[in-house]
């Protein structure tokens, strides 16, 4: 189905008219259009353009107003203050537009581009061989997010997982699995990620006691490098074991954040290793990268360290080892020339806000990114305890990402059990995953990326504020007014007068395709869960005071507050979708 216009932009576009056709001397003009207080609208660009004319602004707005034509969607406009236009929806325009996005059964009216690129979006990097913790939720999080967002709006997307899967510790971990041979197994199934964690965990630690204890062990390792990064069968082989039990492992994880992790996704650090020779030859050859002290270099003029001294890229070490920006290089070669990306999102840690700027500007340089090719790092901040400091156990330790999601299940737990009515174990066990893996997304996407936010599980979980399960309560209530509705249907009836909890919630909904599309531009999920949880406070407030089934309301006011409840609970299903997060039909 084709998109709808909403309000603001028909509304914008009328405006825009009016002001050519009133004040032709003007050229284009932007009417600057916002919501406001004091109407539904308000217009503040005829100030600046009687500056322009050195007209009266009153006067100009008077012309502008007498330039719209009658039977559009406004019903009232005031001329205020010194130029300022107030102007009020026809509540028939209201719920005309609302009609035609509920008739568009799967995008609510959001307009899709059939001639978007292709985004590759890299996000959610683990190490193979490592446990996955706090730190590596944001990455996964905000990237999935992002994946639904782009896709919905019409963007080609695909995913990239750049795992950690490549360098020196690995000749330590499988000399010494040559050594044990039994020591990686676990007795678990094909799907059991923890025991395959356990199993990776205990090789580790053992491995790494080892390497740091006997020379002669650290000098075999050291040689497996060498065999490994010179493709001998045996060495990848061993290699190959530790990646697949780190999949198992990876993919537990990311089912019980309820996200989708394809082996195709997942093009680690050695699916590059073939490029990085001729990376390097390439710029040396046209001159991006320099010799420096025996190390392959691309320098910045912008980019020094504390003494005053240039910092530059190394791209290859003195010794010939490559370095992460070789890779990283070669990565962007890959996406841009095989892949035909168009923007290149890196959904990746602040920190390394340095190291994306000069990689990003080495490419450049090369020819790799330009006009028609954009690099993005999309970066965020740190996951902070409750005292504000990095979150950590109480022993100091990272927080394992599983234990983490594991406690907000068993919160999310107690609060779905004191709510539920009529819910088997099952279903109790069921709510409380989809409440419990929201509640963390989403104190996560609501914080805006960049921003650190602190993880307090007991306000993640609460049924008040700013959260998922507040939304997603909002959702389950409208469901449920649906359900006891019997032969009642959700209808909009356009000649009906609303009530101002109806306008504000009716306006609000209309409002929905303009904000997937920002967020979608701007990368910015946190708009999203800002508007989803606004929407839900004005379905609260709606919910008060409209009621729909009362004996006492005319079938064709029920109706209508039948349509607005139902509408509301598609746009947040739908929106809460976009987040990579569930709605429960019942809590």
């Amino acid at each position: 189905m084709a998109s709808v216009n909403s309000l603001a932009s028909t509304l914008q576009q009328q405006l825009a008219d009016a002001l050519t056709a009133a004040l032709p001397d003007a050229g284009t003009a932007d009417p600057l259009l916002r919501r406001s207080d004091r109407a539904d609208f308000q217009a503040n660009g005829i100030l600046a353009l009687a500056k322009k004319l050195k007209g009266n602004p009153r006067e100009l707005a008077s012309q502008v107003t007498a330039a719209i034509p009658e039977g559009g969607p406004i019903k009232e406009i005031e001329v205020s203050g010194p130029g300022f236009l107030n102007i009020t929806l026809s509540d028939r325009a209201i719920v005309e537009t609302l009609a035609a996005r509920a008739a568009d059964e799967d995008r609510l009216g959001v307009p899709y581009d059939t001639a978007a690129g292709t985004t590759v979006i890299d996000y959610a990097q683990p190490n193979v061989a490592k446990e996955m913790h706090v730190g590596h939720l944001r990455s996964a999080v905000i990237g999935d997010a992002m994946v639904q967002i782009l896709e919905f709006t019409g963007e080609t997307v695909v995913r990239r997982h750049h795992i950690g899967d490549w360098g020196t510790q690995f000749g330590m971990l499988i000399q010494y699995l040559i050594e044990h041979p039994g020591e990686l197994s676990h007795e678990g199934g094909a799907e059991d990620g923890e025991a395959a964690m356990s199993s990776l965990n205990r090789l580790y630690k053992a491995a790494r006691a080892l390497f740091d204890s006997d020379e002669e062990f650290k000098a075999r390792s050291r040689d497996r490098v060498v065999a490994l990064q010179a493709g001998d069968e045996e060495t990848l082989a061993l290699w190959q074991r530790f990646v697949d039990e780190s999949k198992i492992y990876f993919y537990s994880v990311f089912d019980k954040l309820d996200m989708n992790i394809r082996d195709a996704d997942i093009v680690g650090e050695s699916g590059y290793n073939d490029m990085l020779e001729e990376t390097c030859r390439i710029l040396e050859e046209s001159g991006v990268a320099v010799r420096s002290e025996g190390a392959l270099c691309v320098f910045f003029d912008d980019v020094k360290g504390p003494d005053g001294n240039p910092v530059p890229l190394i791209v290859k070490k003195s010794n010939g080892g490559y370095g992460y920006a070789a890779t990283d290089l070669s990565a962007i070669r890959d996406r841009v020339q095989n892949l035909k990306a168009s923007t290149l999102l890196y959904v990746v840690d602040a920190r390394q806000a340095l190291h994306f700027k000069m990689v990003f500007e080495t490419a450049r340089r090369a020819g790799w990114l330009n006009e028609d090719v954009k690099a993005v790092q999309l970066a965020f901040g740190t996951v902070l305890g409750k005292d504000g400091k990095p979150f950590k156990t109480r022993e100091g330790e990272t927080v394992r990402l599983q234990d983490l999601l594991d406690e907000a299940i068993d919160r999310a737990s107690a609060v779905v059990r004191e709510k539920a009515k009529d819910l088997t174990e099952d279903e109790i066990a069921e709510r409380a995953a989809q409440v419990g893996i929201g509640a963390v997304k989403y104190a996560d996407l609501s914080t805006s990326a960049a921003r650190d936010y602190k993880f307090d599980l007991d306000q993640m979980v609460s049924l008040t504020g700013d959260t998922s399960v507040y939304i997603q309560y909002a959702h389950a209530r409208s469901r449920s007014i649906k359900r006891k509705a019997g032969e009642l249907s959700p209808r909009p009836h356009p000649e009906l007068e609303l009530a101002p909890a109806e306008r504000a919630l009716g306006l609000h909904l209309d409002e929905f395709g303009e904000v997937v599309s920002e967020v979608a531009t701007a990368y910015e999920p946190h708009k999203l869960a800002a508007y989803l949880y606004q929407l839900s406070s004005l379905f609260t407030t709606f919910y008060d005071q409209c009621p729909v089934l009362k004996a006492e309301v005319p079938g064709d006011v029920a109706e209508n507050r039948l349509f607005l409840s139902d509408l509301t609970a598609r746009t947040l299903s739908r929106g809460m979708a976009l987040l990579g997060i569930r709605t429960p039909e019942r809590l």
